[in-house]
């Protein structure tokens, strides 16, 4: 079983970010060497500057909040829930004392975050099988969710045995030993492999290194391009 683990959080993981990385890079480049062209998708009336409206169209989605509230209301929550958890992911790596000007635990918002975050990736998922969303999905759209949701799962799991349930054996201080490890080439996963709940964090960076790697050859990757989009309807 230590093997398995050493696969999991080690090799797989930079095999998962050096795949990610390379697929964008070729995405990016393939958008690069395509033919300039005039912005003729654009479909609003001039406003200026049009980047900062790209941008609101890009992050406050008023197209959706017109013709689909509801969903809009779980897109918000989703995009808020996972900026959050990046950030505390980022806090694992390194103490960022700026994050502290609201007084907060590694992660914020007491697990909860996370609950949300998974309820948001079920309702996605659940709408793909109603019509008339699901006329319009592929077998991809429920194998990402799928895959986003386990990651998520897992990972929020992690933070509800600590928080919830005492099981504070794989704590913030196991988490950040480890992956600064990774971050210096010097792998060490002693720190998170001995507590009897380990296996979770096993399966999350598991689910989360196959969400990373597949990602760039994804449609997902519009998040990618959603601001450029925006500023071609701009003009």
């Amino acid at each position: 079983m230590e093997t398995v683990y050493y696969i999991v959080l080690v090799p797989m993981v930079y095999l998962a970010v050096a795949v990610f990385f390379v697929g964008l890079a070729i995405r990016l480049i393939s958008v690069l060497k395509k033919p300039p062209f005039a912005p003729t998708l654009m479909i609003f009336p001039e406003k200026h500057p049009r980047w900062f409206w790209a941008l609101a169209d890009a992050l406050l989605l008023p197209t959706v909040r017109r013709h689909n509230p509801v969903l809009w209301v779980f897109l918000m929550v989703f995009h808020l829930c996972f900026l959050l958890l990046l950030l505390g992911h980022l806090e694992l790596i390194t103490e960022m004392s700026w994050l502290q000007v609201w007084q907060h635990e590694v992660f914020m918002g007491r697990g909860f975050i996370g609950l949300l975050l998974a309820v948001s990736l079920l309702f996605f998922l659940f709408r793909r099988f109603i019509s008339p969303t699901k006329d319009l999905s592929v077998p991809e759209d429920y194998f990402m969710l799928i895959l986003l949701f386990l990651t998520v799962i897992f990972g929020a799991e992690m933070d509800w045995a600590r928080r919830w349930y005492g099981y504070g054996e794989l704590d913030v201080d196991g988490y950040r030993s480890y992956l600064m490890s990774l971050v210096t080439f010097s792998p060490d996963i002693g720190d998170v492999t001995s507590p009897g709940h380990s296996f979770m964090l096993v399966l999350h960076v598991f689910f989360a290194n196959l969400f990373l790697a597949v990602f760039p050859f994804t449609h997902l990757m519009h998040s990618i391009f959603t601001f450029a989009l925006n500023k071609v309807r701009r003009g």
